[in-house]
């Protein structure tokens, strides 16, 4: 019997979930035949990895040993279908992904195009909901992966940087704000401000920088808050309030005239778009060539 990926993927999923119930429910297998692959681990190397008296799965001195290799084999597939992605040309099957709003609404919809007409036999399902959303399709494995705006803590989760993202100062074409050229953070933070929610990942970065300028985002007149960026668009275009919004969102409001973005003098709002899956996944080959499109592509070309 040879060494086989396949079961050294089923042990790294029981150690991680702690129970050979939990690492089939990931895994789409029988709790029996996950057993009967870890035995037959176990077999191999002649002796015990998991240790099954407690109601916990614990691991054995040798399991312990056995995990890091288990981790850094599963690393390493991933890179193999990362890096010989860039030579499938024939890419075949159905790309499934959750993207939050900003994500899903003003930036994929740009880049989806430039991705199916180079990989045209894929076919593309995007869900586009809010961050806790994602998480859940991801655990439940209704997503195979999820983009999103800002960084979170998972114990199950794997988060990498994809691209980056800039959000810029807008206001309505007859603020105050509109005739200059441009104006400090703290002249900003002055006037009335549309917002949104509270959770969402552009409320996060701009609440972060603030606090950077030694700002209390508490002390922001906030006139409204709203639970997507063209709601927060359209009460800016009348004048309600500014905003800080992703600058992808307001291309198409800026070129007809009906938002002014002002330029900040003394900050940028500078923040990374992330991708998040499950630890004990594999991605199918087509997710793993459009993250790593996303990754080394000039995206600006089609933003």
């Amino acid at each position: 019997m040879a060494l086989n990926f396949h079961q050294l993927h089923i042990f790294y999923t029981v150690a991680e979930r702690g129970s050979f119930s939990g690492a089939a429910q990931a895994l789409h297998m029988t709790q029996p035949a996950v057993t009967m692959q870890v035995q037959s681990l176990e077999d191999y190397f002649g002796t015990k990895l998991l240790q099954r008296s407690t109601k916990r799965i614990e691991l054995t001195e040798a399991g312990r040993a056995l995990l890091p290799y288990a981790q850094r084999s599963m690393e390493l597939i991933r890179e193999t279908d990362a890096a010989m992605s860039a030579f499938t040309s024939k890419l075949k099957g159905r790309l499934q992904l959750g993207a939050s709003l900003t994500i899903g609404e003003y930036i994929l919809p740009r880049l989806l195009g430039p991705f199916g007409r180079e990989y045209p036999d894929v076919s593309i399902s995007m869900k586009v909901m809010n961050t806790a959303q994602i998480m859940d399709d991801i655990s439940n494995h209704q997503l195979n992966f999820g983009l999103i705006e800002a960084p979170v803590n998972h114990p199950d989760m794997q988060m990498d940087k994809v691209m980056s993202d800039e959000l810029v100062l807008i206001v309505a074409p007859d603020h105050p704000l509109a005739k200059m050229d441009h104006v400090t953070l703290a002249d900003a933070v002055k006037h009335r401000f549309v917002v949104r929610e509270q959770g969402s990942g552009t409320r996060l970065v701009m609440e972060e920088q603030l606090k950077s300028k030694q700002i209390d985002p508490s002390s922001i007149d906030i006139v409204m808050e709203l639970g997507s960026t063209g709601a927060v668009k359209s009460a800016v275009e009348a004048g309600i309030g500014i905003s800080i919004v992703s600058a992808s969102s307001v291309k198409h409001e800026v070129a007809l005239g009906l938002i002014r973005v002002v330029s900040l003098a003394d900050t940028r709002f500078k923040r990374h778009f992330y991708s998040i899956y499950l630890k004990s996944a594999l991605l199918p080959i087509s997710a793993v060539t459009f993250l790593a499109f996303l990754r080394e592509r000039d995206l600006q070309q089609w933003l």
